[in-house]
């Protein structure tokens, strides 16, 4: 299978730790989402975010700094045992932070949909969720 990756870069009206916990804490994660979600926020850790569409595990984890994690779609066409290895850079920026984004090892036929799908389900709603509280 040729795969792709997508690479974005996202700057946010908040704290890192803010947008860390944004990502990391289920009650803030599906407030943004509002869908179900379910994260355990230790490495190994798995986590089952929109209503089991997306499920995965966490591999690496720094505070307020930096998330790797494998993520599988339940998308028509998606493998049944494949993961992408998403990593999320999280780095003051004066005082906004800017997330740089890395998925790698995604079904090439799937990229052009996940690419506009992380704006459209994840770095919009962040923001807008981030200027209501």
């Amino acid at each position: 299978m040729k795969t792709k990756s997508i690479n974005q870069t996202v700057t946010f009206e908040a704290t890192p730790e803010k947008v860390y916990n944004l990502l990391m804490n289920q009650e803030e994660h599906a407030a943004f989402t509002g869908s179900k979600v379910y994260i355990e926020p230790n490495v190994t850790g798995k986590f089952n975010v929109f209503d089991g569409y997306c499920h995965g595990y966490n591999i690496e984890l720094h505070e307020g700094r930096k998330i790797v994690q494998a993520w599988h779609f339940s998308e028509d066409g998606w493998p049944e045992d494949h993961f992408t290895i998403c990593t999320f850079d999280i780095a003051p920026d004066g005082n906004k932070t800017k997330l740089k984004f890395h998925q790698t090892n995604v079904p090439e036929h799937k990229a052009d949909m996940l690419k506009s799908g992380w704006k459209e389900f994840y770095w919009n709603p962040m923001k807008q969720y981030l200027k209501a509280h």
